[in-house]
């Protein structure tokens, strides 16, 4: 993957964003384990986006094969899960109380998942379009709802497929997220996985205050 295709701005102020601290080797956000490796603070709503939308309501141990292995993540801080395939994820140090990212096996691929307060109190859909904006100027958008306390934005940018799922809570106090960010000639394999985790995740409530 080219790192132009990916809308990273590590400037970014990151207000009423999730913050992960992302890779950075030679400009490519993509490569890591080289020795001249760096770390930079990237929001996580620009990696974040999505194929297609999926009903909740399925468990965990209903969404993957059972030959399948599997890891579940469960935050401590906020109170989110998500289970993923451990064959084509492993998590990406460092490790962060606001989230984790994953990153396929291969490099080509990254599965991502944050909370954050609210603090601006935000409307979700001021929120939503703070991120296509911010995240996916120019992206084509195939799946786009917008729930109670929910939206899903799905589409391609640049050759790459993403997947985001934002869920409000704590009465609209917290922001959760979610992601998947592969490249298009990928989908046959990871399009199943959006899928699978999509059904497993599970916003979190805690620590509302």
């Amino acid at each position: 993957m080219d790192a132009s295709r990916l809308p990273l701005d590590a400037t970014s102020t990151c207000r009423s964003q999730p913050l992960i601290f992302l890779p950075v080797t030679g400009g490519h956000p993509e490569r890591s384990g080289d020795a001249n490796e760096v770390l930079s603070p990237v929001c996580l709503e620009n990696l974040l986006g999505g194929v297609v939308g999926l009903a909740a309501g399925v468990s965990a141990a209903q969404s993957f094969r059972p030959d399948e292995e599997t890891a579940t993540y469960r935050n401590p801080r906020y109170g989110f899960s998500l289970t993923y395939p451990t064959a084509r994820f492993r998590p990406q140090e460092p490790l962060s109380e606001e989230g984790r990212v994953w990153i396929s096996h291969d490099g080509n691929a990254r599965l991502l998942a944050g909370a954050l307060d609210n603090a601006d109190r935000m409307s979700l859909r001021e929120y939503r379009e703070l991120v296509l904006r911010q995240s996916y100027p120019g992206a084509e958008l195939d799946y786009a709802p917008v729930r109670g306390n929910w939206f899903v934005l799905s589409g391609t940018r640049a050759g790459t497929m993403f997947y985001e799922r934002v869920t409000f809570s704590c009465d609209g106090r917290r922001i959760n997220s979610w992601a998947m960010l592969y490249p298009v000639e990928e989908r046959a394999i990871y399009d199943r996985i959006v899928e699978r985790v999509a059904r497993s995740y599970r916003a979190g409530d805690r620590n509302c205050g």
